[in-house]
């Protein structure tokens, strides 16, 4: 007969049975909904991720056509008019489809063919627009280039019609392409070869002094990134550059998105719920891997009441900027929208403004909170230049411009030209009846590089 004592520590053995039971029901509930939230949240980023790739790709088919077609058109230009406009939209079309194809999730040799082709198009029908604007005529090899290049331009165009076709009928995604891209690709684009990107390579020396003052060069794909300094960093560190930036004190959660390698700049991304904000309009900070620079952050949120004047909202600006290592910024433009102001500074070196070394802020006029910063122009393009004493005076260079024009300003400043360099020169801001200008006389040679409008107005500043 059993015992009370053996019937009690039975009793113990079974509830502690039934307690550990318990217990690892609770945990693996616990686990299978950490695995369905974790899912779910891949799920929604691929989701995003897709769907960005897609714009991308489909801008990118877009452009291509422009380009295969203002090409088709240079090739029967009778006059030099005509043909500079026809050669200048190549050159406008070609640089896009290379920005988006740059954001495509694919890696491999024919890839880079493929955004060289781009590039070279971009380039050379460039320097042919301004043999044109000199009234230069174009020669039976330029002709021939060009025919050569719209065979190929018609050949990627057929390339991403059928590619897009693919996507269309769901036969293949963009995680098939990651994984598959370098085969597939290879496939559809082999007929744009090294070997004739070599034979228009050899016919694009004759036009090195013509326009880009130096070597042809692809530098929209290998210019160094003069002002990206300092060593790699991993996630973890970027995510703390993020906080440092945005301020631990507002964030009530941060959640990385991984390291994007397709764009302008290598960054790992981040999602940031504010503790202030809509959960629903996160905001979003992009870390640079080379030197852990801020590259790109945005926070959207509603602006009731306009407390802070533009001229304060441009000094909050530069003494922000300055606070991040971002010295000697001179405000240019803004654009101001339902209380919130996007101001563009330019680096200025000895009162000479370098409107390449760019960074953009979106500045709240409620509180003067900072609520956007983007820093792709000046990590491109920032360094301490060495220039030259100029070779004719102010006085000289004012002599070239119009009489009609009335001149508010002069000074200096250094510009970037559509063949991804820099000129050093006058800056003149003149009115001409009810219309402002920004004229650019080049400090060398006395040539006029370029004419902006100023538009002023209820909302901001702006040229084209």
């Amino acid at each position: 007969m059993t015992s009370l004592r053996e019937k009690i520590l039975d009793w113990k053995n079974r509830l502690k049975d039934r307690h550990m039971l318990t217990i690892i029901s609770v945990l693996l509930l616990i686990i299978v909904g950490l695995g369905i939230f974790t899912y779910k949240k891949q799920m929604e980023y691929r989701q995003v991720t897709e769907n960005n790739y897609n714009l991308a790709f489909f801008e990118l088919v877009d452009y291509v056509k422009n380009v295969e077609n203002y090409l088709a058109k240079s090739l029967i230009s009778s006059t030099p008019e005509h043909g500079a406009e026809t050669l200048t939209k190549v050159w406008r079309e070609a640089n896009l489809a290379l920005s988006y194809l740059t954001r495509l999730p694919m890696e491999s040799n024919e890839l880079s063919n493929t955004a060289r082709f781009l590039n070279q198009v971009s380039e050379y029908s460039y320097s042919l627009s301004r043999k044109n604007i000199y009234n230069e005529s174009l020669t039976e090899e330029d002709f021939s280039n060009l025919k050569e290049l719209h065979r190929y331009s018609s050949e990627l165009k057929n390339t991403l019609d059928q590619l897009a076709l693919e996507m269309n009928e769901g036969n293949i995604s963009w995680g098939e392409l990651e994984k598959k891209g370098r085969n597939l690709f290879a496939q559809q684009v082999s007929n744009i070869s090294k070997d004739s990107f070599d034979n228009i390579d050899k016919n694009f020396g004759e036009y090195e002094g013509l326009i880009y003052d130096g070597a042809f060069s692809e530098h929209i794909l290998t210019q160094e990134k003069r002002g990206l300094i300092g060593e790699e960093i991993n996630e973890e560190q970027a995510k703390q550059k993020a906080i440092d930036f945005i301020g631990q004190d507002r964030i009530e959660e941060i959640t990385g998105n991984g390291l994007i390698e397709n764009g302008n700049i290598i960054v790992y991304d981040f999602s940031i719920k504010m503790k202030d904000g809509d959960e629903k309009n996160p905001a979003s900070i992009s870390i640079a891997q080379k030197g852990g620079h801020v590259v790109l952050m945005n926070y959207n949120r509603n602006v009731e009441v306009e407390m802070i004047s533009q001229e304060q909202a441009d000094n909050i600006g530069k003494e922000f900027l300055a606070n991040h290592g971002f010295p000697n910024m001179k405000e240019t433009y803004y654009l101001k929208q339902d209380g919130i102001v996007t101001i563009n500074y330019a680096f200025s070196q000895n009162d000479i403004t370098v409107y390449p070394d760019l960074i953009k802020l979106k500045i709240a006029l409620d509180n003067g909170e900072i609520l956007g910063i983007e820093t792709t122009g000046y990590l491109n393009a920032h360094t301490e230049r060495q220039l030259e004493e100029p070779k004719i005076t102010m006085e000289e260079a004012k002599s070239t411009l119009n009489p009609n024009l009335e001149i508010v300003s002069e000074g200096l400043a250094i510009i970037p030209t559509e063949g991804k360099t820099e000129v050093f020169c006058y800056e003149f801001k003149g009115k001409i009846e009810d219309t402002d200008f920004l004229v650019y006389i080049n400090t060398e040679n006395g040539r006029e590089e370029n004419i902006l409008v100023i538009i002023d107005t209820p909302n901001g500043t702006l040229t084209q």
